[in-house]
């Protein structure tokens, strides 16, 4: 591991028994680096395992094989104090701010539990003032402590989830889509709040997403995932100005363009069939069976992980010039030509 990266997730895969001798592949073999102080976005379609990813690297669920290291620990090695001391370096805000609230609760006593779990203050005084610090950086107020869940919007209880993992002084959240349950007019005020708190506190972000244009209002460097494999991953602006994979691609046609004139002339990418299923994944690239630039070549290999430009990774056989060499190496659109 290179010392400016702080997570480095090594060949990943977590698979769920589905009974009948039958797994479920939800993350197959991902890997990619994050530095300190940078937000990584990861998106894809719903279902491409992008959340189990982010609860597997935190160490919710175990791994089925790979590696994911934190500051050079391995997270899935780590028992007793060592994970108890590692949970407060790591925290996750969880997506949907209705579910993740226990409602019997009041707000003081949802953010108060995990320093009281660790330890961290001796009297319930100096744990209140930590709460209503807390309340005011994500924009609360300390009148707020004393009521439950129920009382608030979706967009103040996600403040509240955001403040809970804010608790233990993290250096690194992972953030599952802390979104996508919101109002569209509150998702601004959201990603804004997510950006000066990691200004302020040096904060490191793992942002989980579906949402193209959002992720590149917020991210550093953008992972795209589909059917739990890793398609392209680069920087930001590259991914939107160069993008590589057809599937990449296709995703950035479908973000709608507030102009009326470039969005009636503007060609649009239209997958064709659905997602196919992660118990039985296709042979060879999993994109192949809704890829218009699919060859005999795809279903045969799987693409290897290649750097293209400078830190611009893809999976796809069309860039790989030792495959494209190949006679069945002919591209669908090239043979209706």
């Amino acid at each position: 591991m290179t010392e400016e990266f702080l997570l480095s997730v090594k060949g990943l895969k977590r698979y769920f028994d589905v009974g009948r001798g039958e797994q479920l592949k939800a993350v197959d073999g991902i890997r990619f680096d994050i530095k300190k102080g940078e937000t990584f976005g990861l998106v894809g379609e719903s279902g491409c395992g992008k959340s189990t990813a982010g609860r597997t690297i935190l160490g919710l669920y175990n791994k089925t094989e790979g590696e994911v290291l934190y500051d050079g620990q391995s997270v899935h090695d780590m028992t007793g104090k060592e994970r108890h001391d590692f949970l407060k370096k790591m925290q996750m805000i969880f997506q949907d701010p209705y579910a993740s609230l226990n409602p019997r609760s009041t707000v003081f006593d949802i953010i108060a539990e995990p320093m009281q779990i660790h330890g961290m203050y001796k009297t319930k005084a100096e744990m209140r003032a930590k709460v209503n610090e807390l309340l005011e950086d994500v924009g609360l107020n300390r009148d707020h402590a004393n009521r439950y869940p129920h009382e608030f919007s979706g967009g103040q209880r996600q403040r509240i989830g955001i403040a809970r993992s804010l608790a233990l002084d993290p250096e690194f959240i992972i953030a599952d889509e802390p979104i996508s349950a919101l109002d569209v007019s509150v998702q601004a005020q959201v990603v804004k709040l997510l950006q000066r708190l990691q200004r302020e506190k040096g904060l490191t972000y793992l942002f989980i997403a579906h949402d193209l244009s959002m992720v590149k209002y917020i991210s550093d460097r953008i992972g795209v995932m589909y059917l739990g494999h890793m398609m392209e991953l680069t920087t930001s602006a590259a991914l939107y100005d160069k993008p590589l994979h057809p599937y990449t691609q296709a995703l950035l046609s479908a973000i709608p363009i507030p102009d009326p004139d470039i969005e009636e002339s503007r060609e649009r990418i239209l997958l064709k069939g659905e997602l196919p299923s992660p118990i039985n994944p296709p042979s060879g690239c999993v994109f192949r069976t809704r890829c218009p630039y699919a060859m005999d070549v795809c279903a045969e290999l799987k693409p290897d992980w290649l750097e293209k430009d400078d830190g611009h990774f893809v999976a796809c056989h069309l860039h790989d010039e030792q495959v494209m060499l190949r006679n069945d190496a002919i591209p669908v659109h090239a043979e209706s030509s």
